[in-house]
């Protein structure tokens, strides 16, 4: 950090106040990393309907749009991909805890 602290003292301050939250993937199984650091699940999803939204003038009322919009995700559902490491989400579910994307083994 001191390497770019006299040219960006405005940034490094803030890196530095937010690290906790910055480094939080850290906190999860390591095979999730590569999900958890994207947005493109998210903006892949709603494509299709945006796509299908723009091309449909008129959808009619807000109930047909969102009756449109349900059924085009579960479309698109069909043909995600399981997420790296799913065998993990059961134990972040219930707490087990991760550090540097390893599972923390309890002394017994």
């Amino acid at each position: 950090m001191n390497l770019y602290e006299a040219k960006y003292p405005k940034a490094c301050q803030c890196l530095r106040k937010d690290k906790e939250v910055l480094f939080t993937f850290f906190d999860f199984p390591a095979a999730h990393w590569m999900r958890l650091r994207t947005t493109n699940p998210i903006e892949s999803t709603f494509a299709t309907v945006r796509h299908r939204t723009r091309q449909t003038t008129g959808c009619g009322s807000s109930n047909a749009t969102l009756m449109m919009v349900y059924i085009l995700g579960r479309e698109a559902e069909k043909r995600w991909r399981r997420l790296n490491g799913y065998e993990h989400l059961t134990k972040v579910g219930v707490g087990i805890r991760f550090i540097d994307g390893v599972e923390e083994r309890k002394a017994a």
